[in-house]
């Protein structure tokens, strides 16, 4: 087989490991955050029950507000322990077994959250959204999370492990190679052997660079600054608040309740599709155009529902605008503050602190996350029309950031992109240790 027909190949075996790992982890996300909008009422109506069962009294306005906070809020708080706890996992037990091991989070919350009418117990639900958020009729709804996830565990034994797990953790070349064989769909497979033996000796070359480290390096300041304000302006900016109380944030603007679940439904499919432009746009357009016209129209939206929510009660097509502006803003988020900054962490840091960033940008963006989902019902409580002002300013000033600071990255290799952070961290050196850069192959710095 030529050498350009192997590398545009995709085979039936990495097709179906591909699909397989994302539906039963990446899609527990999406389905996660959303999946808690719908019933909100229902579920609400059950907590004041349950209360009043057990003390023969209700909840109080604020104390259901803050229960529902906290059952919205432990799904990204149980991410945030969760991308601890992924690191060790994958080292010891692969990314498969990692994968396998992670099912049984998503299944132990399915559990509870299905059980949780029948055993009048909210805090079950509270329970397994924290447990569904290490894995990333309305019991009925939340239960399916483990749906995907029982998929996955019947289906993903029988995929093969990570070729490079194999590799450099187990030192099983013959298993590597039947690895990477059943995914590529050839025989010669010696490239790619020598080409993950070449890039285990570069990190090895290059060192580790511990997330302690990585605050204390001067070269590296602008780079863990652009990633903890990207990742923080990604999650502050509102996008969370919308789509876990979606339904919330149209009945007060004015939707009839009957059509507020196909709108909803509708926000979640402009989502998806234009995620899916947002990828074959991005190498065409440009990392850095993508998240300051994402940001701008975030921000331009936000500032429209504000003047649309204030406005609602004196003209009557006010809810249309709404509508208009809650999706302009999906589109806008879509198209590059929800892909982009994850993408900037790997072309920004070179692989021996590229970790480390990782941990702190997937830190940022759970806490973050953690903070909306708490917050945001208070937040609409208190300022009423006037709470998405609060995400305009943040999207505002990650705007302005990411004009004044973030370079464009597209099309550059890694000592490119570093010259350019070099001059805004003013160090005279390439990289805080120089011999890491010169211990690299070629290849590396290129694909760095």
């Amino acid at each position: 087989m030529k050498e350009t027909e192997k590398k545009g190949r995709l085979t039936r075996v990495l097709a179906l490991t591909t699909l397989i790992a994302a539906f039963g982890s990446s899609f527990q996300y999406g389905y996660n955050v959303s999946s808690i909008n719908s019933p909100s009422e229902i579920m609400k109506e059950f907590y004041n029950e349950t209360f009043y069962d057990r003390t023969s009294d209700y909840l109080s306005e604020f104390s259901l507000t803050l229960l529902w906070s906290v059952s919205v809020s432990m799904f990204p708080f149980g991410g945030l322990v969760g991308s601890f706890l992924v690191g060790p996992m994958v080292n010891n037990l692969g990314r498969k077994g990692t994968l396998l091991l992670n099912n049984i989070f998503s299944i132990v919350s399915s559990i509870l959250m299905g059980c949780s009418e029948t055993a009048k117990s909210f805090e079950m639900i509270i329970v397994a959204r924290f447990l569904v958020g290490i894995c990333a009729g309305w019991p009925i709804l939340l239960g399916l999370t483990g749906v995907p996830a029982g998929v996955q565990l019947l289906l993903l034994p029988f995929s093969p492990e990570s070729p490079r797990y194999l590799l450099i953790q187990k030192k099983d070349e013959k298993a590597a190679r039947k690895a990477l064989r059943e995914l590529r769909g050839w025989d010669d497979v010696e490239d790619e052997i020598q080409e993950i033996r070449e890039e285990d000796e570069a990190e090895k070359a290059a060192g580790f660079i511990s997330v302690l480290k990585l605050f204390q390096t001067r070269s590296l300041r602008w780079q863990v600054v652009s990633i903890i304000v990207l990742m923080a302006g990604q999650q502050l900016s509102g996008v969370n608040a919308i789509f876990y109380y979606t339904d919330q944030v149209f009945r007060s603007a004015g939707v009839e309740t009957d059509h507020i679940q196909y709108v909803t439904v509708s926000t979640g499919t402009v989502n998806m599709l234009i995620t899916i432009c947002a990828v074959f746009v991005v190498e065409y357009l440009g990392r850095r155009f993508l998240l300051l016209l994402g940001f701008f129209i975030c921000f331009a939206a936000c500032c429209v529902l504000t003047v649309a929510l204030a406005l609602q009660d004196t003209v009557s097509w006010m809810p249309y605008l709404s509508i208009a502006c809650v999706f302009s803003y999906v589109v806008g988020h879509a198209l590059g503050p929800s892909p982009i900054p994850a993408l900037l962490t790997m072309e920004i840091f070179l692989q021996s602190s590229r970790a480390s960033a990782y941990v702190v940008g997937g830190s940022v963006h759970w806490l973050s996350n953690f903070i909306v989902g708490l917050v945001f019902p208070f937040i609409q409580e208190a300022l009423k029309s006037y709470s998405f002002i609060i995400f305009a300013v943040v999207c505002l000033l990650t705007t302005i950031y990411t004009f004044f600071i973030i370079p464009e990255t597209k099309g550059k290799t890694f000592m490119e992109i570093n010259q350019i952070f070099t001059k805004r961290n003013k160090v005279p050196d390439m990289y805080p240790d120089k011999e890491e850069l010169n211990e690299l192959p070629p290849a590396t710095l290129e694909q760095n």
